[in-house]
């Protein structure tokens, strides 16, 4: 019914006005997307059949955003770091790269805390970026700008990444979906920092977007070859789910409480299910989830396989230059002369302390592969948990500062491997986005997906900002 040079045009012109007050696209290419956007309404015209096109280029003339840590040709790839201001992309990302040979048309590029390493995406070579539905709120980290920037309508779908909750903590405070796909299945090339040793297996690449239906589809063009590991053919009976729930982490002292509304919203889902598909919905209560933050944190400083030490953040904060004396950088900090942000600078001290606890951490990272086969065994082969994505709605700009380690609750699932949808459910009396996550086994990500998209048309998705 449309060209795909309307249907680009339109998004152009939502991100020239919202985007003034999200800063959300740091750097735009939309000169070369209306050129492919001609291409495209060319290629339609010549008419080689819909099904072949279907097939061959499954997102055709869809126009998408991408984290700005992930390579894209001709576009910035910083990572809001200082001495990196000058660094363009030379070629793409591996996933941006199937993601465009699908038919996509990157609008450009969006924003992210420095380095990816925190909750609030905001640096020092592009500022700091507002979140749609209250500009005085954060759109959350490390992939912000991405949620921000499909919450306000200004994308389709985009490219997140995720190590400590990057894609779902910006999907839960802006209301859209969000999968962190079970580790090792979608290739992370192609983004800075990458993660070494370790980590690799804690970092996932995964679909950010707007509608449920559309997360499977990017996901099996992002995961290309690797999505046979996965069961996305499987015909999903939701009868047939073993469905579980926990409402907390157990009460860890590192974490604030989880919000009311938060439960409520979760107590929702529960009842919804019970009611609508017969099933019982069986309470759990893990332990070990309360020591979520301690576990994450000794499992990304731990040597890998070959004994290798985790790179040190002080190291990329210096980017192949000088290391960072975070003391230093503080007391520049505080008369306004560091380039880096407080957090960045905080992170940077206590990897100082956590090396100090070698024992410990070693107790710690002992404890976190007991709780993976715990909650293996738990999930099963048809198991979904119902966990919170966050304790507290989207915080306040700064407010993060004061609660460092509540994005526990995402964090820890990244070091178990488990697959995870950020499912949003309508928003809170203030107007902000509620949500949960859905967790799975590995490799049963189709779980998830498909309770998403259930969970989607029970409780509305997505809400556009300034509706309510």
């Amino acid at each position: 019914k449309v060209t795909c040079v309307e249907v680009v045009e339109a998004y152009i012109e939502r991100i020239k006005e919202v985007n003034p007050l999200i800063n959300a696209v740091v750097k735009d290419r939309f000169e070369e997307a209306l050129q492919e956007a001609r291409q495209v309404d060319k290629l339609l015209a010549e008419g080689p059949g819909d099904d072949y096109l279907e097939e061959k280029f499954p997102f055709l003339g869809v126009p998408i955003t991408v984290k700005e840590a992930f390579s894209l040709h001709g576009m910035p790839n910083t990572s809001g770091l200082v001495n990196r201001r000058d660094v363009i992309a030379t070629c793409d990302a591996t996933v941006v790269s199937r993601l465009k040979q699908a038919g996509a048309i990157p609008l450009g590029v969006t924003n992210c805390s420095e380095l990816c390493m925190w909750y609030e995406s905001s640096n020092r070579v592009y500022g700091r970026t507002n979140n749609p539905y209250d500009l005085q709120r954060i759109v959350g980290g490390s992939s912000g700008g991405e949620g921000g920037v499909l919450a306000a309508a200004c994308s389709v779908i985009g490219v997140g990444s995720d190590i400590g909750g990057s894609i779902r903590m910006p999907a839960f405070f802006n209301g859209v979906f969000g999968h962190k796909p079970t580790t090792g299945v979608v290739p992370n090339d192609g983004q800075f920092p990458i993660a070494q040793g370790a980590r690799t297996s804690f970092l996932c690449t995964g679909p950010m977007c707007r509608y449920a239906e559309d997360l499977e589809p990017m996901l099996r063009v992002m995961a290309g070859p690797g999505v046979h590991k996965l069961k996305l053919n499987e015909k999903v009976s939701l009868e047939k789910i073993k469905f579980l729930c926990m409402d907390h982490d157990g009460g860890s002292v590192f974490v604030s409480p989880v919000d009311k509304e938060i439960l409520q919203a979760q107590k929702k889902v529960v009842e919804y299910l019970e009611r609508d598909l017969g099933v019982q919905v069986q309470r759990v209560s893990v332990h070990k989830m309360k020591y979520s933050f301690q576990i994450w944190s000794a499992m990304m400083s731990s040597k890998d396989s070959d004994g290798q030490d985790a790179q040190l953040f002080t190291d990329l904060l210096g980017d192949h230059g000088k290391p960072v004396w975070p003391l230093w950088e503080l007391m520049k900090w505080l008369v306004g002369m560091s380039s880096h942000t407080l957090p960045a600078i905080a992170l940077g001290l206590t990897e100082k302390l956590v090396k100090l606890n070698r024992g410990a951490n070693a107790k710690l990272v002992s404890m976190g592969k007991s709780l993976q086969a715990e909650m293996e065994t738990l999930l099963g082969p048809d198991g979904v948990l119902l966990y919170p994505s966050h304790p507290t709605v989207a915080p306040r700009h700064h407010s993060p500062l004061c609660m460092p380690f509540n994005f526990a609750y995402t964090a820890i699932f990244n070091v178990l491997g488990l697959p995870v949808t950020q499912c949003p459910l309508g928003l809170s009396s203030e107007g902000l986005p509620l949500g949960i996550q859905l967790v799975a086994a590995s490799y049963n990500d189709h779980l998830t997906l498909a309770v998403a998209r259930y969970l989607e048309e029970a409780f509305g998705g997505w809400v556009l900002p300034g509706k309510a």
